[in-house]
């Protein structure tokens, strides 16, 4: 095998594209700040237990693990980093009120989740903590719509679903484990038959409503139709109104339901969304409300959140015109010191000074050169191209 092939699914990141991503990276992080919410930069690496206990299989399976060659301990390298984040939140700052934290870097994925999907996101997020209210998972939605608006992302459609609901259709089911697992799996394709089958020995009014809620798909309708057809209960209705509640307060993106959508990682315990827009193969955003995230250490905070993957987010996004510089010539005398001078000060402010190196004065660059330096009547000025 060659030695500059990569490993599936991993790729280097050229030029334009790679200041594409910075360009929104810088975005977004500035969009978050608008909103209050501070950086942090989470380790890549960190012992499993930190980075898995209470994530649930989804989030184990797709993380890369080693041994620690200092303490013996296994490590992990995340594949998500809101678990760091609560970790933050619960033991570095120990806040009482709210806190609000964004975050942007790198997560390893043993597979990737989708087909032509990278293994190395560049996975940006915005979490808070510390207020129980809709309020908060009103303003997560709001900055996650506010933050594809800021990438020029048009077009957008907001699909809410709840945890609570499926949680609530389980409660004194008779299941282990794997065949809950099982049962998410037919829910999430819509698979009526395999449903039937792996619920066929459950109390009958869980069967019913696992089965009816295949169905529960589509407009604001979808949750009037739940609440006649699922099983009554406190959770159940709950869910439905807050579901309502917040879809009423989203502007400026359509909004749809899918009541059976249990994708994304298990530590959700509330309202749950995905932000679709065309072009993209699955949702753009993922987020909701993950209460019991930060259970393990010990601070069982109310939190809300979502992230996405800046690369998946440039590939929706139309490219940016090159930006637009000034092409220096090269010299090594009497004049350089003051052709030096004139580039270091058009660079201070601002300006992107391209040097053109003696014998490459015909090559074309990654930047848009539309002026360059000269010198005219004894002094270094620039001109337009």
């Amino acid at each position: 095998m060659s030695a500059w092939v990569l490993p599936d699914h991993i790729a280097d990141v050229l030029p334009s594209e790679a200041r594409h991503i910075e360009e929104l990276r810088r975005t977004l992080l500035d969009t978050a700040r608008g909103y209050g919410y501070e950086l942090v930069m989470p380790p890549l690496l960190e012992h499993l237990e930190s980075l898995l206990t209470g994530t649930g299989e989804a989030l184990d399976l797709q993380t890369f693990k080693l041994v620690d060659q200092l303490s013996g301990r296994m490590m992990g390298l995340r594949a998500d980093t809101t678990p760091q984040v609560a970790r933050i939140d619960a033991h570095l700052l120990n806040r009482q009120g709210v806190t609000r934290l964004c975050y942007c870097g790198p997560v390893l994925h043993t597979r990737p989740d989708r087909p032509h999907a990278t293994r190395e996101p560049l996975q940006f997020g915005a979490e808070i903590y510390g207020h129980a209210g809709l309020e908060a998972d009103l303003e997560a939605l709001l900055l996650a719509l506010d933050s594809l608006k800021a990438a020029r992302v048009d077009k957008v459609t907001v699909d809410m679903a709840d945890a609570r609901i499926v949680r609530a259709l389980f409660a004194g089911v008779p299941a282990d484990a794997a065949h809950l697992a099982r049962v998410h799996a037919a829910l999430a394709s819509k698979d009526a038959t395999e449903l039937a089958s792996l619920t066929k020995d459950f109390p009958s009014a869980a069967r019913e409503g696992l089965g009816a809620l295949i169905n529960l798909y589509g407009d604001a309708k979808v949750l009037a139709e739940a609440a006649k057809v699922l099983p009554a209960s406190k959770p159940v209705a709950t869910a439905l109104e807050q579901l309502q509640w917040l879809a009423a307060h989203v502007e400026g993106a359509a909004v749809s339901f899918d009541l059976a959508d249990l994708r994304g990682y298990a530590y959700y315990s509330g309202i749950r969304y995905g932000i679709y827009t065309p072009g993209a193969s699955d949702a753009l955003v993922r987020g909701g409300r993950y209460d019991e995230v930060g259970a393990v250490f010990g601070r069982n905070r109310p939190a809300v959140g979502f992230s996405l993957d800046l690369k998946e987010l440039v590939g929706v996004v139309a490219k940016p015109p090159l930006t637009a510089a000034i092409r220096a010539p090269w010299l090594d005398d009497a004049n350089a010191a003051e052709l030096r001078a004139a580039v270091a000060s058009l660079r201070r402010e601002g300006e992107t000074v391209v040097c053109v190196l003696p014998g490459h004065e015909s090559e074309v660059d990654e930047f848009h050169c539309d002026r360059e330096l000269v010198r005219e009547a004894g002094r270094w000025v620039v001109r337009a191209l």
